[in-house]
């Protein structure tokens, strides 16, 4: 592979991180950590084409545009990530395998691979400690201002998987705190139309997830990750739909425990 150069991003690109509805008044903060599919011009677009790079295995479909309507409903402040996750996860722990993929679902990524550790460590200086940056210096605020803050990660999935038909419409995920998580759960649950997972078709790791293991449990402030279905929101319609089912549900879920926990 040629040679980096100096700095990874040119001056006129797109920023790693776009913050929306800044000071927002919710107690929400709302993060898409594969909110957008833009690659470096100096990657050469990673040795796949734009319709690949499209695809699920480049971002989170559909999720950018629930977060903002759901930011707009909530006021709530939005942090999403603007790379492919091709580039580098930025919910992968850098210097994991799946940081920055060799093949992704059954798509080999030839710009990934042989890098050199100055290469690898070009896009975590550039794409993904932005990004956590902000959240932390966000999450820093808050707590400087004693504010009650609840986390969360929006993020869609596939409905088919290798082959593999994904029944559900919508998930919820956690690990240590499944408080929030659990209340979600069980209101979007009551909705008859819809089929929930519990953990589904993932889960949060130490080993397979950066956001809410970092910036929720070892902060310790309410926390949720959630997965919707690539199908349903994939036109504003869906995201529309969506925004307004999670709008109503958070703050339900929220409410009760928001007493129980300090600022």
């Amino acid at each position: 592979m040629n040679a980096m150069p100096e700095s990874l991003l040119a001056a006129d690109e797109k920023a790693p991180v776009s913050v929306y509805h800044s000071g927002g008044s919710s107690p929400f903060l709302v993060v898409v950590d594969h909110a957008g599919k833009f690659v470096p011009r100096a990657l050469g677009g990673l040795g796949i084409s734009d319709q690949e790079r499209a695809r699920h295995i480049g971002w989170d479909i559909g999720i950018a545009g629930v977060a903002r309507l759901l930011a707009d409903a909530l006021d709530a402040t939005l942090i999403a990530q603007n790379y492919s996750r091709l580039v580098i996860d930025c919910n992968r722990p850098p210097g994991t395998p799946t940081s920055i993929p060799l093949v992704s679902e059954l798509t080999a990524i030839p710009g990934n691979a042989d890098l050199t550790d100055a290469e690898r460590q070009a896009r975590a200086r550039e794409i993904f400690w932005p990004y956590h940056d902000r959240i932390e210096a966000e999450l820093d605020a808050r707590r400087e201002a004693k504010r009650k803050t609840a986390l969360i990660a929006l993020h869609s999935f596939t409905p088919v998987f290798k082959g593999v038909a994904r029944p559900w419409h919508t998930a919820l995920l956690y690990n240590r705190d499944p408080r929030l998580a659990r209340r979600l759960l069980e209101l979007l649950k009551r909705e008859q139309d819809l089929v929930v997972g519990d953990n589904e078709p993932y889960l949060v790791s130490d080993a397979t997830d950066y956001t809410i293991p970092v910036h929720g449990e070892r902060r310790g402030i309410l926390h949720a990750a959630i997965e919707i279905r690539q199908d349903l929101i994939a036109e504003e319609t869906g995201q529309r739909q969506w925004a307004q089912r999670l709008a109503r549900a958070l703050p339900q879920a929220y409410g009760p425990l928001a007493t129980k926990v300090p600022a």
